[in-house]
């Protein structure tokens, strides 16, 4: 049995302080569980006044608040009493070993964050990036998601698409649609722009402003070229271009002015024996 003296001497010794440590490890612990959660709350809040991308602000949460919490964790066993400067060398040297061996994985994210913070595209794009065109998905913090025109869905690395050139249809409200146009040497040229006015001027997809452009363009080997030239609205691009490619071959065939195509003309001449 331990005379009053000796339990004196315990309690003062290890039960005292051990319980006084963790009462206070314990806590930071919660307490500071607490202020990370506001911490992050109000961060939340900055980057939504900020008006940053979801995908971005979500991750850029999770990141903080595994630091912060990593942070706590450090104080509340130093609290107890516990040698953290190995716990962190080791979680160092994991760290270091874990990035070395997902080193494409870290391109791809460093990737995903540029894209996401620089902003070259939109979810509901249509693209143009690493050999494949589509209306973009899904921008993710690896990889991105875009959808092509026959309903194909590919995911495309972040870092192929920061590193190619990345052309963005939908970037701009307006575009010019650029067409070549060719008429015959015999037909008339005044009247081939008159036609070709009148075929634009009809179309109420067509913007007033910018205004269009007929222009003679080239005398090529077998066709007087025009470089037609109208302005629409992005969404308008494709239909406008399909109806005035059609409605220019019609109303030509009607004007009587001819369409060249490449041909060939074989002579065969008889040789007398």
């Amino acid at each position: 049995m331990l005379d009053s003296d000796q339990i004196e001497h315990y309690m003062t010794t290890f039960v005292i302080p051990w319980s006084t440590n963790i009462l206070f490890a314990l806590l930071i612990w919660f307490i500071g569980r607490r202020v990370v959660k506001t911490l992050v709350s109000v961060i939340d809040t900055i980057m939504e006044k900020a008006k940053l991308d979801n995908v971005l602000s979500d991750f850029l949460n999770s990141i903080i608040t595994a630091l912060l919490t990593a942070f706590i964790a450090i104080a509340a066993l130093e609290q107890l009493g516990i040698p953290t400067t190995s716990l962190v060398a080791i979680f160092g040297a994991a760290g270091l070993a874990i990035g070395l061996s997902m080193q494409d994985s870290l391109k791809n994210f460093a990737a995903g964050v540029l894209l996401i913070v620089n902003r070259p595209f939109r979810a509901g794009d249509f693209i143009e990036v690493a050999g494949i065109s589509g209306t973009v998905e899904k921008i993710a913090v690896f990889s991105s998601v875009i959808r092509t025109g026959d309903n194909r869905e590919i995911i495309i690395p972040n870092s192929k698409i920061y590193e190619d050139v990345i052309v963005n249809y939908s970037a701009r409200d307006t575009r010019r649609i650029d067409m070549v146009i060719g008429i015959g040497y015999g037909d008339s040229i005044q009247q081939a722009k008159e036609v070709l006015a009148k075929i634009l001027e009809a179309d109420e997809r067509i913007l007033k402003e910018p205004g269009y452009s007929i222009a003679l363009g080239e005398l090529a080997d077998c066709s007087v070229n025009f470089n037609v030239r109208p302005w629409v609205k992005s969404s308008d691009y494709w239909p406008t271009r399909s109806t005035l490619l059609e409605n220019i071959k019609n109303t030509f065939d009607a004007e009587g002015i001819s369409i060249p195509f490449p041909q060939q003309d074989i002579y065969i001449k008889e040789v007398a024996k």
